[in-house]
């Protein structure tokens, strides 16, 4: 009994750790302070008006959101058709690819984004004759370089769970490639799918070294360089503190994280509860 409540203090006492800061935050999100840990002032909602006020917050993050959908969509085309291939490929050739995916998992970041700069500098000075090809498409290049790995891993666990001679069966029936793979293939991984697709947005929203050594001109910026949340707020504490604007967004990110959870964790749980209940009838 005593260990019982020693183990779950022990886990409630690191949540506290991990989300008393995001909280505090959340709370002088609504406050009048200019500061965080300063008198806490009126309780407004100014902060809030102001972030929808602010053209600098907003265009950083319709950056941050727009390359995050994309490179998670080609991410999530790239590392699912890879991991389809390589799992019905020889051993030997399976072996390979499989090695080569780990190494941006296992790599530092900072390694990955010197690379991509250096290849993209070399291209524009040999290749296009002094042309300065960073741009959207640099930067884009970089995110999906960060997240294919991660779909790559997603789906594989996905493919090994497969029956393989679902495939063969599909194919026996009279179904062609394409048809086995969309009816077959695809609704079997699909779980591993939607996580790798979850964690390369995630990357991707988080990146701040990729997209500082990758980016050019483009999106929201029009024929300035981009700019996300992350290297926008790098470029502010240089001169000043980070704006009192971005706790709002800070809040309003967190609670449509928690939203997302909360729905999908419902949605699992009666999908759980209904396959439970369809086994006990047959069971009966």
């Amino acid at each position: 009994m005593v260990k019982k409540i020693l183990a779950k203090s022990y886990i409630w006492l690191i949540l506290l750790f991990m989300y008393l800061p995001v909280l505090v935050l959340i709370a002088y999100s609504f406050s009048s302070a200019t500061y965080v840990g300063e008198n806490y002032g009126e309780f407004t909602f100014d902060l809030y008006v102001g972030l929808f006020h602010s053209p600098k917050i907003l265009t950083a993050l319709g950056n941050t959101l727009l390359i995050a959908l994309i490179s998670a969509c080609v991410s999530t085309l790239l590392g699912t058709l890879g991991a389809i291939g390589a799992y019905y490929s020889k051993k030997r050739t399976k072996k390979v690819v499989d090695t080569v995916t780990q190494i941006p998992i296992v790599n530092a970041e900072i390694v990955m984004a010197l690379s991509l700069t250096i290849m993209f500098v070399f291209l524009g000075n040999v290749v296009f004759r002094g042309a300065n090809l960073f741009s959207f498409w640099t930067l884009l290049i970089g995110h999906c370089v960060l997240g294919v790995p991660f779909v790559y891993i997603s789906v594989k666990p996905k493919l090994q769970q497969m029956d393989p001679s679902l495939y063969e069966a599909a194919i026996d029936l009279g179904a062609t490639p394409r048809q086995a793979l969309n009816k077959v293939i695809i609704p079997e991984v699909l779980p591993g799918v939607f996580s790798g697709f979850l964690l390369a947005i995630t990357l991707s929203l988080d990146d701040f070294i990729i997209t500082a050594f990758t980016r050019g001109t483009g999106l929201l910026n029009g024929e300035n360089q981009i700019e996300t949340l992350s290297t926008y707020i790098q470029s502010v504490i240089k001169r000043k503190p980070v704006p009192p604007e971005m706790r709002a967004l800070t809040t309003i990110i967190f609670l449509v994280v928690v939203l997302v959870v909360v729905i999908l964790s419902i949605k699992q749980y009666k999908k759980s509860h209904v396959s439970n209940n369809m086994k006990r009838k047959e069971h009966l």
